[in-house]
Formats: C-alpha cells, sequence, structure tokens
C-alpha cells in the first residue's frame, strides 16, 4: 500500500544549506531547489512506497519597492510552483528594519511552520510528515506531534548538514540528501524575470 506523505520546506534554510554544501560556488539564483522535485525525491526515498499528496513551502518575500527583482523572482517562482494543486506556498513579507545597513530579515516563517506542522497532524489526511530543515526551533513542534501519537514524523536535511534530532535519541528518521541529489533538484533562475 502506498502512504501519501506531506512534505514541510523550510526554503531559505534548504536552499542556503545546500547553496553553501552542494552549489559549487555558484551563484544562489542558478541553484534554486524545485520544491515539487524535491518533495517526489524524498518520497522516493522512503522505505515503504510514498507519495507527496501535499507540499508546503515556507519563506519570506523580498519588498519590491526595497529588492524589485528579488520580489519579481519569488513572486514568479511560487506562481510556476503552484500550478502543482499539491503545492501551497507561505510567505511572509521581509523585515527590513535595518536596511540598508543590514539584509532583510525572515520574521514569523519559523512560528508559521509550527503551527501548520500540527495543524496538518491533527487533520490526519497523511501517514507521514517529512520536515526539511535544519532549524532547532521546530524541534519543539516534532515532538509535540509524537508525544500525543498524531503522527509519523521524519526529517530531511542535505549531507554535510547536522540533522534535527530529539534530544538524545537518534530520532526522527532522517533522509540525507546528498550532492547528486541537490543537481537532480534545482533550477537555474538567471535571467528568467
Amino acid at each position: 500500500m502506498t502512504e501519501n506523505i506531506a512534505v514541510f520546506i523550510d526554503f531559505q534554510n534548504v536552499h542556503l544549506v545546500g547553496h553553501g554544501l552542494h552549489g559549487g560556488g555558484s551563484e544562489p539564483y542558478r541553484c534554486v531547489p524545485d520544491p515539487i522535485r524535491l518533495a517526489d525525491l524524498i518520497a522516493s526515498k522512503r522505505r515503504r512506497p510514498s507519495t507527496a499528496k501535499t507540499i508546503r513551502v515556507y519563506r519570506g518575500r523580498p519588498d519590491p519597492n526595497h529588492q524589485p527583482t528579488l520580489a519579481a523572482s519569488n513572486d514568479a517562482q511560487t506562481a510556476q510552483w503552484t500550478r502543482d494543486p499539491r503545492v501551497e506556498v507561505f510567505r511572509r513579507q521581509l523585515n527590513y528594519r535595518d536596511w540598508p545597513n543590514r539584509p532583510p530579515q525572515e520574521k514569523g516563517i519559523d512560528v508559521q511552520l509550527a503551527v501548520d506542522l500540527i495543524h496538518v497532524a491533527y487533520a490526519k489526511p497523511h501517514d507521514a510528515l517529512v520536515l526539511f530543515s535544519g532549524d532547532t526551533d521546530l524541534l519543539p513542534a516534532l515532538e509535540l506531534i509524537t508525544s500525543l501519537g498524531l503522527r509519523h514524523v521524519e526529517v530531511a536535511c542535505w549531507a554535510g548538514a547536522k540533522p534535527l534530532r530529539f534530544p538524545g535519541k537518534n530520532l526522527p528518521w532522517c533522509h540525507f540528501l546528498d550532492a547528486a541529489d541537490w543537481q537532480a533538484v534545482i533550477e537555474d533562475w538567471k535571467g528568467r524575470v
């Protein structure tokens, strides 16, 4: 029997860590991970036959008044990805408090992702939830879902990065994606906007 999974992608974390480990010095916009390919790859690597039924992407959105090109790219990527009915993209405006002295910051993305993890776990339409992130702020949500027995949880990370783990345990199960996986899921966005 094929299991249905929901894949949650902390996009900035996935993109920056993957680029740092496997980008080989290329420009970041030349190697943007495609969430659909990423979720389908994770589903194909599970021990049980699986399908990525739901793909949820969490990322900041640049302000077009400060960063018009990046905002246009972000909008175009969202439009492309959401053509697949399995994909839902959750974006929050970047915070420009110290702009231009410091780069803009994501605010509220981790909270949104944690809340949605718990919400989807309660909704029970999936056999497993897979979180692709290295952000330890998300561990309490995974711990709650596990302690309440709501859903089976797994994590994913790039090979060479530290996976999310419950304190003192080798859990949750982690899908380590390597350089070949990185190459299989990236797209070149240079000049596309």
